[in-house]
């Protein structure tokens, strides 16, 4: 069936008067602040303790705004004999926010978890030099990064809490049988002397009437 010539006009008319009854709602910005949903990408946070400069983010950044410089330091051994070990110290983090394009792949290839999408937004600069944050910015950064969101209640456990939840059972459970059996013994030991004081048996003599205690004769 061939549509009805002008629905399609009809149709457009229609959205927009319903548009027009609708109240316009202005967002009073910046005096009220935005309820952002929480994955926005505003600013990226550094988390430096977690840094291993293994340089990730910076080779798999498609935009090649993230600089990094480091050095390595020689660790003495722990133990006479031992060998000598080297880290890289990290000297330098930052990423220009000016090229950057906010795809998070450098926060996704991060095997450490140092880096973080923060909501915050209001960082606009009058000189393009100021938008190069270096890691003492980075970390700043950190204070406004929300907590992650709860877990689904119907999703399924993480496989790690699962097994750790079990050895933890497995663990408390032979911990209890272990308590329990020195209980049970000495509860044996007090019922046997209970019945043999002394350490000896005592009987009746029932052809003479007299008692005997362990093998004597009162």
């Amino acid at each position: 069936m061939s549509p009805i010539p002008g629905s399609g006009l009809a149709k457009g008319l229609a959205v927009t008067l319903r548009t027009m009854t609708r109240r316009s709602v202005t967002a009073q910005y910046p005096d009220v602040q935005p309820e952002l949903p929480p994955r926005t990408r505003g600013v990226i946070g550094l988390f430096e303790e977690n840094c291993t400069v293994c340089m990730l983010c910076a080779r798999e950044c498609p935009d090649w705004c993230i600089y990094i410089d480091s050095h390595k330091e020689t660790i003495p051994a722990a133990t006479p004999g031992g060998r000598e070990r080297s880290r890289n110290v990290l000297d330098r983090f930052a990423i220009d926010f000016s090229l950057c394009m906010y795809c998070g792949i450098c926060i996704e290839v991060c095997p450490f978890d140092a880096l973080f999408w923060s909501p915050e937004f209001e960082y606009a600069e009058t000189d393009i030099r100021e938008l190069t944050h270096e890691r003492d910015k980075l970390r700043e950064w950190m204070w406004t990064v929300p907590a992650p969101p709860a877990l689904d209640p119907a999703a399924e456990e993480p496989k790690e809490v699962t097994a750790a939840r079990k050895a933890a059972d497995k663990l408390a459970a032979a911990r209890a049988k272990e308590s329990e059996a020195p209980g049970e013994g000495a509860q044996g030991e007090g019922a046997q002397d209970e019945s043999t004081p002394g350490g000896g048996a005592r009987g009746v003599d029932s052809s003479e009437g007299r008692t005997s205690d362990g093998g004597g004769t009162a």
